[in-house]
């Protein structure tokens, strides 16, 4: 079993920068995948950006050049550098871990990015 826990959100203003942080225990494989997913009101759920255990990372188009990803496989623990918000960011952030064909999700933290 693999439990995520995700901390670091809250409210913001337009322009500014929050760190979220997403820590794995469990039964964490050393060849893994990790990522932030976020859903806004009313909309799906989408990719924003992802990091291999070798540190190769991917974004999506909408976050690249504000935010970046990283982690410390030591801790089992990634991060989200999130700056530059935008209203458009407000959503709920999932971290995300794919290892041996299992995705698991963590629950979720809420980031309110206030005009």
């Amino acid at each position: 079993q693999v439990q995520l826990v995700e901390s670091g959100g809250g409210l913001v203003q337009a322009g500014g920068s929050l760190r979220l942080s997403c820590a794995a225990s469990g039964s964490i494989l050393s060849i893994n995948v990790m990522g932030w997913y976020r859903q806004a009101p009313g909309k799906q759920r989408e990719l924003i950006t992802t990091i291999t255990a070798g540190g190769y990372t991917n974004y999506a188009d909408s976050v690249k050049g504000r935010f970046t990803i990283s982690r410390d496989n030591a801790k089992n623990t990634v991060y989200l550098q999130m700056n530059s918000l935008k209203p458009e960011d407000t959503a709920v952030y999932y971290c995300n871990l794919d290892q041996g064909g299992i995705r698991y999700w963590g629950k979720g933290t809420l980031v309110t990015v206030s005009s």
